[in-house]
């Protein structure tokens, strides 16, 4: 069974043509606007931050209810996922507006390192995700210490010719 072609014989032969349908998209993909960050929840912007035995990051997630969050972590890959909920009443002279915002949210990193179980502390405070990773042993960086030594280095020269022929005896030197 053949697969549907996207394009016919003509167009696929013009080079010209296909690069301007491909311009023509990406231009189009610049002139959309990006969702309203009122409605759903998108993704939550991420700070990461490492230090010398953990990486911590937070998540802002506001309006989002602490049992609406799922922190997981699968081998090296942390997730942050879980569902906005959120819905609003006014009611003003005459005018009656409910607003709602609905919405599932997902954010992926990788981890430069495997965690060990119990490693990953979490806390919600104000809308706001803190992640603590604590870094295997293996993976905290240790810095060490050269000591400078005054004076040139050693040659690293081949060795001198007299050295380098043993069978050879040197001609004594006339001393003066």
């Amino acid at each position: 069974m053949a697969l549907p072609r996207l394009w016919t014989r003509s167009q696929e032969l013009d080079p010209f043509q296909v690069m301007r349908r491909e311009m023509e998209n990406a231009f189009r993909a610049f002139d959309q606007k990006p969702p309203s960050p009122g409605i759903g929840a998108g993704v939550p912007a991420i700070n990461v931050a490492e230090t010398n035995d953990a990486f911590e990051v937070t998540a802002e997630l506001p309006g989002v209810d602490e049992k609406d969050i799922n922190v997981s972590l699968d081998d090296n890959q942390l997730v942050i996922s879980g569902e906005k909920k959120a819905e609003s009443t006014k009611d003003e002279k005459d005018w009656h507006i409910e607003e709602r915002s609905y919405g599932s949210f997902y954010r992926s990193m990788l981890l430069p390192f495997e965690p060990e179980a119990g490693a990953v502390e979490a806390h919600f405070d104000k809308g706001v995700l803190h992640l603590k990773i604590k870094k295997p042993a293996k993976a905290v960086k240790t810095t060490q210490k050269i000591d400078i030594k005054p004076g040139a280095p050693p040659s690293t020269s081949p060795v001198s010719s007299t050295a380098a022929t043993p069978n050879k005896v040197a001609a004594p030197s006339k001393a003066a």
